[in-house]
C-alpha cells in the first residue's frame, strides 16, 4: 500500500487520506505587498505664471583698461526678475554685482618715503542694471530655454585699490558710468511647479570711455555665467 502511495498523484493520495488543502488564489499572494503609487511632482507644471524672481552666484571675465593683456574673473551675485504678459513674452529686469582683483600693466612710482613702488593685483567692480524683451523658447514639463536681450548701464569701479595713483598708470579706465547690454538667455530644469534650477550664461557688452574724460570709447565684449534657482509666482495672466 505504501508503495501505491507513491506512484499514485499527490492529488489522489490527499483524496484517500481524507485531508483537503486548499489551494492558493493569486489574491492571497498578493494582498500585503502594498500599492504603488506613482507621483510626478512636474505634473503641475505650467508656463502661465505671471511674475517670477531668480537668484545666482555669478562669474564675469572683464578687461579693466582699454588694453590691458590680463584679464579679470569676478564672482558676485545675479538678482533677476520677470512679468509675462503673453505665453512667450515678457520683461525682465537684471541687478549684478561683480568683484574681484585685476592683473595690471607694469607700473612703478614713487611713494611718500620716496621708495619706489608698484600696484600688483588691484580690486576692481562692475554692476550692472539693465532691463529688456524674454521670450520663451522650446519648452516641456522638465525645463526651458528663454532667450533674453537686456539694455541699460554698467558703473565700473577701478580706482579704488590704485592708493592715489592716477588709472593711467595701470592700464585701467577710470570711475564711470558706461551703456551695457547683456544678450543670452536661460536654461531652466523644472524641479517643481514653482521652483526652478536655473543657469544663465550671457555676452556683456559695455562701452567705457578711455582717456580718462574725452568722448573716446571702447566696446568690450566678455562672458558671463550665473548660476542659482527661480521661484514662479502662483499669480496667473488672465
Amino acid at each position: 500500500m505504501a508503495v501505491l502511495a507513491v506512484c499514485l498523484p499527490a492529488s489522489i493520495v490527499r483524496a484517500q487520506s481524507g485531508v483537503q488543502r486548499p489551494a492558493q488564489s493569486t489574491a492571497s499572494q498578493t494582498t500585503g505587498n502594498g500599492t504603488y503609487i506613482v507621483v510626478d511632482p512636474l505634473a503641475n507644471v505650467r508656463y502661465d505664471n505671471k511674475y517670477d524672481v531668480s537668484l545666482g552666484l555669478a562669474y564675469d571675465h572683464i578687461k579693466a583698461g582699454p588694453s590691458l593683456l590680463q584679464g579679470s574673473n569676478l564672482g558676485g551675485l545675479d538678482l533677476s526678475g520677470s512679468y509675462w504678459f503673453s505665453k512667450h513674452w515678457g520683461l525682465e529686469g537684471s541687478g549684478r554685482a561683480y568683484v574681484g582683483t585685476s592683473g595690471a600693466a607694469p607700473n612703478s612710482f614713487k611713494n611718500l618715503n620716496g621708495q619706489n613702488e608698484s600696484i600688483q593685483g588691484p580690486f576692481v567692480a562692475q554692476y550692472l542694471f539693465v532691463g529688456g524683451a524674454e521670450w520663451l523658447g522650446p519648452h516641456n514639463k522638465h525645463g526651458a530655454l528663454i532667450a533674453h536681450a537686456l539694455f541699460g548701464g554698467a558703473y565700473g569701479k577701478f580706482e579704488q585699490d590704485l592708493r592715489g595713483q592716477s588709472p593711467a598708470l595701470v592700464g585701467f579706465y577710470n570711475d564711470q558710468i558706461a551703456p551695457a547690454a547683456i544678450i543670452g538667455g536661460h536654461m531652466d530644469l523644472n524641479r517643481s511647479p514653482r521652483w526652478v534650477f536655473r543657469i544663465t550664461p550671457d555676452a556683456v557688452i559695455t562701452r567705457y570711455g578711455t582717456n580718462y574724460g574725452s568722448k573716446v570709447t571702447q566696446t568690450d565684449v566678455n562672458f558671463a555665467i550665473s548660476v542659482g534657482a527661480e521661484y514662479r509666482f502662483r499669480a496667473k495672466r488672465r
